[in-house]
């Protein structure tokens, strides 16, 4: 964060370009993952329900509640946990970026599976493929490979990320999905027999428990939407442009998974869908079908570049926001190290430890299959926490910020629509928490008490780690000279004239394009340097 006022300045100069159907396209390129098809395509017609569910109680008001906190700390630091620390304190909003953090760490893994079972399909022989892709090891050494190798890229600075980023995003998941799509219509359109049940209910069976556990994975298929509300000040007149993005944004996500979806129950019996083949399978039969098999390694590498490319992007993006937060003196010097490049190397050397053990831990699940599936739930509670916390600290903060200034408002007088949007994604999320934690019976996940071990353990391990790590703050982990903004709660000496440099350069440097914006959060800041909302201060601070 050395040149912050430098950094919000070009995105200023680019803010006056950005339209909505740029952050619309944003909104999909960072939600939509083709590698979670498979999981829903064993519902058959019902898991459009699903979809359409999930993004009622989570996908809209994640990315709601996201727009509304992003508009009022427009230039304090630390996303998450400026979020949850501005309503409960540095330690649960520290707890929350580092569950954002964990979660992607957690994450790699499974998305990389995904990666290496692509990378097994290049080859002519599908047999042999097949074999290869189900194989413990050269999973673990390809899921290895692809991640060292984005660390790499990533070390190299965001010039190096952005570029592959922008490029894997259209290639490996944009173009895809449509080419899915596109052969599942000509495969009907030609006398192809469908494997999907068109007559089944599209309401699924709620008596069959075990349905709904496997199902309440696709919450995690729209998280993230949440980083799209850094964006809300980028584009004009935000409280019309941005809902307007976030909403079509949200129909085109929904569309994507479902079509792509049906695409895959058409070609793929349900009794035979394999949670890490699956999609490769898919494509695989409606090339040879179509008589255009030669495209089967072609999609393989492209799907490989894509998981790559958003490999990539979070890799900088959390471990960055980590990082941030660790200058400000809530990490000890060893994770604020920088290369030459000014990435956060130490951060990245210690997160490709983690994921280097994970994948070691394949090895003890009974299938690459089951590995997967236990790794994306701990990852799913993981984040679902983060959550929890964040539609918490968006009510929360209408009470004690009620009078600071919100560009983005969800409803115009009073907090009616916050309790009901933050209160049905709150609700939503710790369905979906207490759902996670029980094994999926279409899975052979072994031993039940690998599987609770594994979730419960590891959530209690990465929760409590934040504590210890502020237990045993010092003030010597406090970087010189580093511009983040104080809480509006915090008093102690420096901070006041802190938060008043920091509103003082984003009024002058957004005078011109939204002066009512800009001088509203000035006149904010300048009340809490007075004392005037002392009294809003949380109880937990320190």
């Amino acid at each position: 964060m050395a040149n912050s006022s430098g950094q919000t300045k070009a995105t200023v100069k680019q803010a006056a370009k950005m339209g909505v159907f740029t952050l619309i396209i944003m909104n999909i390129v960072a939600v939509v993952s083709l590698r979670g098809l498979p999981a829903e395509a064993e519902y058959g017609v019902s898991s459009a329900f699903y979809y359409i569910l999930a993004a009622v109680v989570f996908l809209v008001p994640v990315s709601l509640v996201a727009a509304e906190l992003a508009a009022m700390f427009p230039y304090q630091q630390g996303g998450m946990f400026r979020w949850i620390g501005e309503a409960f304190g540095d330690k649960l909003g520290f707890l929350g970026i580092w569950l954002q953090w964990i979660e992607s760490t957690i994450w790699y893994p499974t998305v990389l599976t995904f990666g290496a079972v692509s990378l097994a399909f290049i080859g002519m022989d599908h047999t042999f493929d097949a074999s290869l892709a189900a194989n413990k090891y050269y999973t673990i050494i390809a899921v290895l490979a692809i991640y060292w190798l984005a660390t790499i890229i990533s070390l190299k600075g965001m010039g190096w990320v952005g570029k592959v980023s922008k490029i894997g995003g259209l290639v490996g998941t944009i173009i895809p999905v449509g080419i899915l799509v596109v052969c599942a219509v000509i495969y009907l359109a030609t006398g192809g027999q469908s494997q999907m049940d068109w007559h089944g209910s599209f309401i699924p069976d709620f008596s069959n428990f075990n349905n709904i556990v496997l199902a309440v994975s696709i919450f995690l298929f729209y998280a993230g939407m949440e980083m799209s509300g850094v964006h809300v000040r980028e584009i004009k007149n935000p409280t019309v442009n941005y809902p307007k993005a976030v909403i079509i944004g949200a129909i085109a996500t929904v569309a994507i998974f479902i079509l792509g979806t049906y695409a895959l129950g058409v070609i793929i019996p349900a009794k035979d869908i394999n949670l890490v083949q699956s999609l490769l399978v898919g494509f695989d039969r409606y090339f040879s079908a179509l008589h255009i098999g030669w495209l089967s390694p072609v999609i393989a590498i492209a799907l490989a570049f894509g998981v790559l490319a958003g490999v990539l992007t979070w890799v900088a993006g959390p471990s960055k926001g980590v990082f941030a937060v660790g200058q400000a003196g809530y990490l000890p010097k060893f994770f604020q190290k920088t290369n030459k490049n000014g990435v956060q190397k130490n951060i990245l050397y210690v997160q490709g430890g983690v994921v280097t053990v994970l994948a070691f831990l394949m090895v003890l699940m009974p299938s690459v299959q089951s590995f997967y599936q236990i790794l994306s739930q701990l990852t799913c509670i993981l984040y679902l926490i983060a959550y929890l916390l964040m539609f918490a600290a968006a009510i929360r903060l209408r009470y004690n910020m009620k009078d600071a200034p919100r560009p983005y408002r969800l409803g115009k007088k009073g907090n009616g629509r916050m309790w009901l949007i933050g209160g049905v994604g709150f609700i939503g999320s710790l369905t979906a928490f207490i759902f996670s934690f029980f094994p999926p019976s279409q899975i052979d996940m072994g031993s039940d008490a690998v599987w609770f071990t594994v979730l419960i353990g590891g959530m209690v391990i990465f929760v409590v780690l934040p504590f210890i790590i502020l237990k045993f703050k010092k003030p010597s982990w406090d970087s010189m000279g580093t511009d983040f903004v104080p809480f509006h709660w915090d008093n102690t000496p420096g901070a006041a004239a802190l938060r008043q440099k920091a509103a003082e350069e984003f009024a002058a440097e957004n005078a011109a394009e939204v002066p009512e914006h800009a001088n509203a959060l000035l006149n904010h800041a300048s009340s809490l340097n007075k004392g005037a909302q002392a009294d809003q201060a949380p109880d937990d601070k320190k």
